[in-house]
């Protein structure tokens, strides 16, 4: 069994290590000096210059298709390219990407909607959760009304990601009320701003924020449905399912940062006429994080390797999901306890880690739904003791 990775992934890991030093970690005081004044870290044209940057570099859609001009990078690769993203808190990512399921598109579709967005002229987002649907997407309420060739959308979405950026939403809907959201009662279209919809900002915990969007009469032709009418619910899990492995990739690159911070501090700071790393206390915490870290760290690469092997991932990659946001919460807090006073200071990134990480425990699946998958996989039979080794 060889835990090793490729020569070339290694080039890759490397070649995206010294961007993301060299690059954006530069930025970093700025980015911190801007949000402590209550303003955008990283304005959307300086991310397009950074993007541009990469593109050079040769990164450019690290999970696009080589015909749209992108990498077509596997799993286990694009998982070490972000956990290198995740070093730095500057809000970067890579160019070059469009929503996986807006490959979907038809001819038409490509044009207007998914080349645009993957050259980043356009900016989308997937509007599928709603003030009573969140985990429970079986709920959501959103109705789409047939009125000749067109569709008219009432209804609202919440905690939607770049809704306040977007120029155009990709919207699950119910389209027929008679039957389950899973079983053919939900579409997705594709909806411009221009059509009608507004957002409006929520204030969170963490820097940026989503939106709310809200949909009063929005008419959509039918030539803008996503896929297939009915289909809404499958590119929906599409959608929330390709993150799982990613979301805690990028948790692995925070862990290190953070915990490397905290080691220096340790050898560092003094207290008593000693080094505070002398202290059993600090050592157990360095060493407890140290062990989570690469235990989170085998269960994303494996969630990884089972894609890009072709097997079902949704069991691996709930389990990384699971672990991998547990881990970066405890993680980081005990970071901040190391640092003491200076940890809670907007001085340095640590509280706004603290902040940020406690999402990941939510979005695109909760805990709760992970260990639901997780057990229900087990007690169905749909999986083994063992995983892959069985």
């Amino acid at each position: 069994m060889d835990f090793s990775i490729s020569e070339e992934e290694r080039a890759i890991r490397d070649t995206a290590r010294a961007f993301i030093r060299n690059e954006v970690m530069t930025l970093e005081s700025e980015v911190l000096r801007r949000e402590r004044a209550h303003e955008p870290g990283l304005r959307h044209d300086e991310l397009r210059e950074l993007q541009l940057k990469a593109k050079a570099f040769g990164f450019w859609g690290l999970d696009t298709p080589e015909e749209y001009g992108g990498m077509d990078l596997p799993a286990v690769t694009q998982s070490l390219i972000w956990t290198e993203i995740g070093r730095s808190f500057v809000p970067f990512r890579f160019g070059g990407e469009a929503d996986n399921i807006l490959f979907h598109a038809d001819e038409a579709q490509r044009k207007e909607f998914l080349l645009p967005t993957i050259a980043g002229d356009r900016i989308s987002c997937f509007a599928l959760t709603e003030p009573g649907a969140g985990s429970d997407v079986a709920n959501i309420r959103l109705r789409a009304r047939r009125d000749g060739d067109d569709w008219v959308l009432n209804g609202e979405k919440t905690f939607i990601t770049n809704g306040n950026d977007a120029d155009f939403a990709i919207v699950v809907a119910i389209t027929d009320p008679e039957r389950k959201v899973h079983d053919g009662g939900a579409t997705a279209f594709l909806v411009d701003r221009s059509m009608g919809w507004r957002s409006e900002p929520i204030q969170t915990m963490g820097e940026g924020g989503p939106a709310a969007l809200v949909f009063s009469d929005v008419r959509v032709p039918s030539r803008n449905i996503l896929g297939e009418l009915g289909q809404g619910f499958t590119l929906g899990m599409k959608w929330i399912g390709k993150g799982r492995y990613l979301i805690p990739s990028h948790a692995l690159g925070i862990a290190e940062r953070a915990l490397g911070m905290a080691i220096e501090y340790a050898n560092t700071r003094e207290t008593f006429g000693k080094p505070i790393g002398t202290n059993q206390a600090i050592q157990w915490m360095i060493a407890d994080s140290e062990t989570e870290l690469e235990a989170a760290r085998w269960l994303v690469l494996r969630a990884a390797w089972t894609v890009d092997a072709g097997l079902d991932p949704r069991h691996a990659s709930s389990m990384a999901k699971l672990y991998g946001a547990g881990m970066i919460n405890r993680v980081v807090d005990r970071v901040l306890q190391i640092h003491g006073g200076m940890g809670y200071t907007r001085e340095l990134p640590i509280e706004r880690w603290y902040r940020q990480v406690r999402l990941l425990r939510i979005f695109e699946g909760t805990d709760e739904m992970q260990r639901l998958i997780i057990s229900r996989d087990l007690l169905r039979g749909y999986t083994k003791l063992g995983g892959h080794l069985e």
